[in-house]
Parts: structure tokens; C-alpha cells; sequence
């Protein structure tokens, strides 16, 4: 039913028909056993004749008169009932080879007969509205639900890259002002690349999506500051093939991955170390990988609040087609691997 109104199908008239011919015939061996007419051919001829020409008239009737009551939808097939019996033993007498003149001497039978295919056809249509009906009512509250759950993971998605930001932020901070203090010349370097980062790479992580290409120029602008703090004890390379840096990338995935790498890793160690990222499409995929030659696995790094956001944005965005990895890289540190697929926006 569609706005109040008997949805009327080929599907559903083939259903419907189909019912009835199986109905019909059940009805004929029925009254062949109780010796009624003339065996079961004959039987079987008429009975399927009446059925299906009441099936005919109360789909006709429910197509041209569409009606929205269940008052009038008994009034249409009820008058099918009546038509469909008169016309349906007529046609089925002559297929048979019968006398339309019986139909005086059995009318009582015969109207009853047509009322027994009347009431199944009738219950056949009130079942299949109300079927109809609740499978309405279930894609609805079906989308309703996807919708509400597309709500929930975009404000989480937006919590969570608001969670991740201002920790860079005040980190970077921090560092710039105790820069300031210790070497003057190299605090007011590290505060310009700061200023660039921020016209540069903050624009990018306000959208829904950037691109991997932009997402490598921020993540370069963001090493260039660390670069300036750690000298020749930061080394960083970059091996990202042009036919991937289109692609569509959420932001603020790799960046708490290279912090996470730089403060654990590689900072903490004497004699510094080197940060490589590269990417790769592998078949509907795109890999791409986060390696530093640091300190390597840490007590409690692989639950830290960087990379617990990480994880959550992967599984709010792609469900279980993006995943982060973490391995260990021989002969020192680790390496960070993100999957997702290639064709997600």
C-alpha cells in the first residue's frame, strides 16, 4: 500500500495468480472427493475458471478503483466475487463441454463456491497489505536508523579530530617557547615554520576529506618544525608515487602516527634516528606506512590516546575495511601501518 493506496504490481499479479491456480486446484480435488460435478477434470477446468476470473476482476477492481478504505476494498471484491463466479463458470463450462443451463440447477452450490474463492482471495490481499504494511514501516525506521548512526559517526569523527588537534597544537607550543628561552635564533625558525603549517595545513583538516597528496605537503610542513628542534638527529623521507596522491584521505590520520613515532621514538633516543613515509596501492587498497628506527615498542604506546583516535576514525569511516597495524621494524623501532580501501570517500 502506497500512500493510503493497494500497490497493484506484476509482481503481484503473478504472485496473486499463481495462489490461486494452486487454490483452485485443491478446491477441485475437494469436490471431486465429495462426488460433486462431474470428476475431477471437469472439476478441475471450472474450479480453476472462477478462480482465476475472480482473481482477474478483484485485481482489475483494485487497480482502476484504488481504494483506501477497507470498506470499499470489500465492496470491490465482493462484486468481483459475483462477476468473477458468473464469468468464470460460463467460460469454464464451455472449456468443458458442459451445459450453461447447470448453472440455474447449482446455483447455490456454485455461489458458494465462488464465495469460498472470494474469502481466500480476500484474506490473500488483506495478508499481503499488512505484510506490506510492516515491511513499510521497517525500511523506515531502517533508514531512520542508518541516518542517525551516519550522525553519531560524523560528530564523533568531528570530536575526535577536535581531540587531536589542539594536542599538537600545545605541544608545538610548549616546544616554540622553550625554544625561545634556550636558543633565540632557532625558536623564532621553528615559530615561522609554525606560522606556515598553520596557513598551510590547518584550511585542509577542517574538511571531511583532504587528499593523500595534501595530507603528505601538511605532514612535510610538520616535520620541517621538528626539524628545527632535533637537527641532524631528525631525518625524515617521503616516497609517496604520484598516482595515489589524488586519491581522497580523511585528515589527521598519518599526523598523530609521525608525533607518535618523533616523541616516543626517535626524540627520546641520544643519537636521534630517521622517520620514512611511504605508500603503495595494493590491489583495492591503499597502504601506507609510517616507519621510524626509534626506541621501538613502548609500555602502554599502543593504547595512546593519538592512536586510540586513530583506530576509532578507521572503524567510524570504514568500518572493518580500514585498519592500523603496528610492527615492530628490525633492527630498531616501529612501524605504522594504515589500510583502507582506495575508492572511499
Amino acid at each position: 500500500m502506497k500512500n493510503g493506496l493497494v500497490n497493484i504490481t506484476r509482481r503481484h499479479v503473478f504472485r496473486s495468480l499463481s495462489y490461486t491456480v494452486l487454490f483452485d486446484t485443491f478446491i477441485a480435488l475437494v469436490l471431486t472427493g465429495i462426488k460433486f460435478g462431474g470428476g475431477f477434470v471437469d472439476n478441475f477446468i471450472i474450479s480453476q475458471c472462477i478462480g482465476i476470473s475472480i482473481c482477474s476482476f478483484a485485481l482489475t477492481g483494485l487497480y482502476l478503483f484504488r481504494p483506501v478504505k477497507p470498506f470499499f476494498m470489500l465492496v470491490v471484491v465482493m462484486i468481483a466475487i459475483i462477476i468473477g463466479t458468473v464469468v468464470g463458470w460460463i467460460i469454464g463450462s464451455i472449456a468443458a463441454g458442459l451445459p450453461i443451463s447447470l448453472f440455474e440447477q447449482r446455483f447455490i452450490a456454485v455461489m458458494i463456491l465462488g464465495i469460498m474463492f472470494g474469502s481466500i482471495i480476500s484474506y490473500f490481499f488483506s495478508y499481503r497489505e499488512r505484510i506490506s504494511q510492516s515491511e513499510a514501516l521497517i525500511q523506515e525506521e531502517r533508514i531512520k536508523r542508518l541516518a542517525n548512526e551516519k550522525e553519531m559517526a560524523e560528530t564523533n569523527l568531528r570530536f575526535l579530530q577536535a581531540q587531536i588537534e589542539p594536542h599538537f597544537l600545545f605541544n608545538t607550543l610548549s616546544n616554540i617557547l622553550s625554544l625561545l628561552d634556550a636558543d633565540l635564533e632557532r625558536g623564532k625558525s621553528m615559530l615561522t615554520d609554525f606560522i606556515h603549517y598553520l596557513r598551510t595545513a590547518i584550511p585542509k583538516t577542517r574538511g571531511e576529506t583532504t587528499t593523500i597528496g595534501q595530507e603528505m605537503e601538511m605532514i612535510q610542513a610538520y616535520l620541517n618544525i621538528f626539524k628545527v628542534r632535533m637537527g641532524d638527529r631528525l631525518g625524515y623521507r617521503l616516497d609517496i608515487p604520484d598516482t595515489i596522491k589524488v586519491y581522497p584521505f580523511p585528515p589527521m590520520l598519518i599526523q598523530p602516527l609521525v608525533e607518535n613515532a618523533i616523541r616516543h621514538g626517535l626524540e627520546p633516543k641520544i643519537e636521534g634516528g630517521e622517520l620514512f613515509i611511504r605508500g603503495e596501492k595494493k590491489g583495492d587498497m591503499i597502504r601506507l606506512e609510517i616507519i621510524d628506527t626509534g626506541m621501538g615498542f613502548n609500555e602502554g604506546e599502543d593504547t595512546g590516546v593519538g592512536l586510540s583516535n586513530v583506530r576509532e576514525r578507521l572503524q567510524s569511516l570504514y568500518g572493518g575495511k580500514g585498519r592500523l597495524i603496528l610492527e615492530e621494524n628490525r633492527p630498531s623501532g616501529l612501524k605504522a601501518i594504515i589500510e583502507v580501501p582506495h575508492d572511499a570517500d
